[in-house]
C-alpha cells in the first residue's frame, strides 16, 4: 500500500538567467544614454553663465550657485508670446492637415479608379522632397499673395505633414468593414453622414493619431516660419530659440532654460495622450 503525501514540497525557484539579466542592463544603458542630454540640458538651465565655461564649473551636474536667471530672462524676451504664435499656427495646421487628410483618405481608401497606385507613389515622393526646393516657391507664393509675415504660414506646413498625414488615414480608413457602410446606407444615411457618423469614430485612432503627429511636426517646423515670418510679432518657438545668440558668443544659459519651457507643452501631450497614440499606430499595422 502506498501512501501519498499530504503536501508537495515546493519546488526551489530557479536564479534568474543571466540572459535576461544582461538584456535589462543594456536597456538601462540605452535608456539613460538617450535621456542624458535632456538631463544635461535641464542642469545647464539653472546654471550662471560663469558656471557654463570652464574646465572645473562646466561638467559638474549640480550647480555652485543655481539661479533661474536664465528663465526670466528668456520670458523677458518674450519666449512665451512664441509659444502661443506656435500654439496658434500648429493648431490651425492640425485642423486643416486633419480635415483635408481623412477626406481625401476616405476616397483613395474606398473608391476605385484608375492611377490609385501611381496616385499614392506621388503622395509618397511629395513628402520626400527637401523643404529646400519648395520655400522659394512658397515665399515666391505668399510675396504675391501679401501673406508674408502672418499666421497663414500654417498653410505652408501643410506641405510638408499633409502627406504623411494620407498615408496614415488611409491605412485606417482599409481597416473598416465595407459591411458598416453598406449597413448605415441601409439606414438611411447619407454619404455624408455615414463619413462623418459612421466611419470618422470608427476610425478615431487613426485621427488622432494623425492630429498628434502633425501638432508635433508644425510645432517643430523652423525653416518656412524662418523664411515667411521676418517679424518677431509673428515668429515661433524654434526661431525665437535660434535668436538667442550675440554677434560673438551663443547664450546657451538661455537656450536651454527657454528649451524647457518649449518642451512642457508637447511633452503634456504625449504625456496625456501616449495610450490613444500607441492605440492609433497599432491599429492601421494590422490588416484584417
Amino acid at each position: 500500500m502506498t501512501t501519498i503525501p499530504l503536501t508537495q514540497p515546493i519546488p526551489n525557484r530557479k536564479p534568474r538567467p543571466r540572459g535576461r539579466t544582461l538584456m535589462w542592463a543594456l536597456i538601462a544603458a540605452f535608456i539613460a544614454v538617450n535621456l542624458f542630454p535632456f538631463l544635461w540640458v535641464l542642469v545647464t538651465s539653472f546654471k550662471p553663465g560663469s558656471e557654463i565655461y570652464g574646465a572645473e564649473t562646466a561638467f559638474r551636474l549640480i550647480a555652485i550657485n543655481p539661479t533661474v536667471g536664465n528663465y526670466r530672462t528668456v520670458i523677458d524676451k518674450g519666449i512665451l508670446h512664441s509659444i502661443v504664435n506656435s500654439v496658434i499656427v500648429s493648431g490651425s495646421t492640425t485642423l486643416y492637415v486633419v480635415l483635408v487628410a481623412s477626406m481625401s483618405a476616405y476616397i483613395i481608401a474606398r473608391c476605385f479608379f484608375r492611377g490609385k497606385v501611381a496616385l499614392m507613389s506621388l503622395i509618397l515622393g511629395i513628402s520626400m522632397f527637401p523643404q529646400m526646393i519648395i520655400v522659394g516657391p512658397i515665399f515666391n507664393m505668399f510675396y504675391q499673395l501679401k501673406l508674408l509675415n502672418s499666421y497663414w504660414v500654417a498653410r505652408a506646413y501643410s506641405t510638408i505633414t499633409l502627406p504623411s498625414a494620407v498615408w496614415i488615414m488611409v491605412a485606417h480608413f482599409k481597416r473598416i468593414p465595407l459591411s458598416v457602410e453598406e449597413a448605415a446606407k441601409i439606414d438611411g444615411c447619407s454619404q455624408w453622414q455615414t463619413l462623418w457618423k459612421v466611419i470618422f469614430p470608427m476610425a478615431a485612432p487613426g485621427v488622432f493619431t494623425t492630429a498628434i503627429m502633425t501638432f508635433i511636426a508644425a510645432w517643430n517646423e523652423y525653416l518656412l516660419t524662418l523664411t515667411l515670418n521676418s517679424v518677431k510679432d509673428y515668429q515661433t518657438v524654434p526661431v525665437a530659440i535660434n535668436a538667442l545668440r550675440t554677434q560673438f558668443s551663443i547664450l546657451w544659459g538661455e537656450i536651454t532654460a527657454a528649451t524647457i519651457v518649449v518642451v512642457i507643452p508637447t511633452l503634456a501631450i504625449v504625456l496625456l495622450f501616449q495610450k490613444q497614440i500607441v492605440s492609433g499606430i497599432t491599429s492601421g499595422a494590422v490588416k484584417e
